[in-house]
């Protein structure tokens, strides 16, 4: 298993040891000594398995302390460009955009602390799987709209599809303006 910086503390890829031969393959996707030895500390309470159609465009989403998640993000079918955003308003990094395509052929996952915006566009039809290092919590939800401006995210796709609710979000000025951010 490697362990990949991304140069955003805290924000790793992990690339799994690959097992193959003529009967198919296996690796493991989740072993806490493992992900211990490379820094990652979590202990995981959720799963969540979601499907997206191609040109789907999901987030950018993340949870208020006390419920703040961290993520442990994948795809078991398809090709996603993941996107994270850093909203640890103390971080050095603080409003970096940060990418990563994760593949199903390559296994690879991206390892997302509390303290980002998180979202996702399916480049062809997906399941994305994610760990969660809390429950749910509807109260604290909060996202950033998926076209800031001041964050000029390129989703990579033509025509994306996105939800209401997502159309909705504000942008990261208007969350710190809010101090709706501050907690991080």
């Amino acid at each position: 298993m490697e362990v990949r910086q991304t140069g955003i503390d805290g924000l790793v890829e992990i690339i799994p040891a690959l097992y193959q031969d003529d009967r198919g393959w296996f690796c493991e996707f989740y072993r806490a000594d493992k992900f211990e030895t490379g820094g990652i500390r979590y202990n995981f309470v959720q799963d969540n398995h979601s499907f997206s159609r191609k040109g789907v465009v999901r987030g950018l989403h993340f949870q208020l302390p006390p419920y703040g998640q961290a993520k442990l993000v994948s795809v078991i079918t398809g090709r996603i460009l993941d996107v994270v955003v850093d909203i640890r308003q103390g971080s050095r990094t603080f409003g970096q955009v940060h990418y990563c395509i994760l593949d199903a052929q390559k296994h690879n996952m991206l390892m997302v602390p509390e303290g980002f915006g998180h979202g996702f566009a399916a480049l062809e039809d997906s399941i994305f799987l994610y760990k969660c290092s809390n429950l749910h919590h509807k109260e604290s939800e909060r996202g950033i709209v998926w076209n800031d401006p001041g964050l000029k995210i390129d989703w990579q796709v033509s025509d994306p599809v996105i939800s209401e609710k997502d159309r909705g979000l504000p942008t990261l000025d208007e969350l710190m303006r809010k101090s709706v951010i501050s907690q991080y």
